[in-house]
């Protein structure tokens, strides 16, 4: 398969809008804090692990998901907390990664009786100090889960807002999609936009383009993450690239989830063509076993993105990015120059 080298592609300023703190742990890390808890992890080598954790035998979203608890069992501390979003901010800036919004269910770091505001201001600790040394922009999504009850999703919202302006810029609805309704937490998301917080929502990944509706229609969602099912109603797709909502486009994950079979079949190229903000992301980097760079080096190769389209979806990532205007706009004015150098050296 021909398409842009994936050194090429590494150097394309990217902003990373859809990516779980829990999905990407490095496997080294994993293994370290299992030692340090006594808590036992199915693969004594960080290549064994790793092959454990990359997910090839899914049949559906739930499958996928399982995995998780094996990095939640040794996320329910501060110090644990801190060092795992540092490293995820770090892995992201080799990958050329200069904004990343990093998404995590809170609820889900307190068995160990840590509270949720710990459990908060941990990770942005460690974002701050990935942007002290690196020079990386990270922010916080505080997700829900679709199973949970409502009044769980309102508590998340109010943890949300209560942070807005102190790193978390976000409210999120995640987990098993099918037969789980957006519209049971509707509350959540209505606190959350009337406090000025940006919704995303997952959706259209393990149900159909009525879940997407849901999320934009009834929960108000300005971004929908993966929405790979949208394509079946195109009037819906046409509304929504009007309206400018993006689209949190994860390949990867979608080719492992079932959500379409391959690569090739996947919408973001129609997406693309029918003027949708679409942005590439990494899903989960341990679970999915991959990089940012890797998919934009998929979107090369299996849906033939030239180099100035894939420049075009990186910059999309930072017009779609929840942060104030003026703070996006100083942003995308830094990564324009980049660009501009990035294409003046490759001429």
């Amino acid at each position: 398969m021909t398409g842009v080298s994936a050194e090429l592609l590494r150097r394309i300023p990217k902003a990373e809008l859809h990516c779980h703190l829990d999905g990407s742990v490095r496997p080294t890390t994993l293994l370290e804090l299992g030692a340090e808890y006594g808590v036992p992890m199915p693969g004594q080598t960080p290549a064994e692990l790793a092959h454990y954790m990359y997910v090839r035998d899914a049949r559906h979203l739930e499958d996928y998901l399982e995995r998780f608890d094996t990095t939640l069992s040794v996320m329910q501390t501060e110090a644990s907390l801190e060092r795992i979003s540092y490293e995820l901010a770090e892995d992201a800036w080799h990958d050329g990664v200069r904004y990343i919004e990093v998404r995590y269910a809170p609820v889900l770091n307190v068995v160990g009786g840590l509270s949720m505001e710990a459990a908060v201001e941990a990770p942005l600790r460690g974002l701050a100090r990935a942007k002290k040394i690196h020079g990386i922009e990270g922010r916080l999504i505080i997700c829900s889960l679709r199973h949970l009850d409502p009044a769980i999703s309102l508590d998340l919202a109010r943890l949300a807002v209560a942070y807005q302006g102190k790193g978390v810029v976000g409210f999120d609805l995640a987990g098993g999609e099918f037969g789980h309704p957006a519209a049971r937490h509707v509350k959540a998301f209505h606190h959350a936009r009337e406090h000025g917080m940006f919704c995303t929502c997952h959706a259209g990944e393990g149900d159909g383009a009525d879940s997407v509706r849901e999320a934009v229609h009834v929960c108000g969602a300005q971004r929908i993450g993966h929405g790979t099912r949208l394509i079946e109603d195109l009037r819906l797709t046409d509304e929504l690239a009007q309206a400018g909502v993006a689209i949190e486009a994860c390949l990867t994950s979608n080719v492992q989830t079932r959500a379409i079979p391959d690569y090739e079949h996947h919408p973001l190229r129609a997406y693309f063509e029918r003027g949708m903000k679409v942005t590439l992301n990494t899903d989960n980097r341990l679970m999915s076993g991959t990089t940012l760079t890797d998919e934009y080096v998929h979107a090369s190769r299996a849906l033939h993105f030239g180099f100035d389209e894939l420049c075009t979806l990186a910059r999309n990532g930072f017009e779609s990015a929840f942060l104030p205007a003026d703070e996006r706009a100083a942003l995308l004015q830094r990564i324009d120059a980049e660009l501009v150098t990035l294409k003046k050296d490759i001429a």
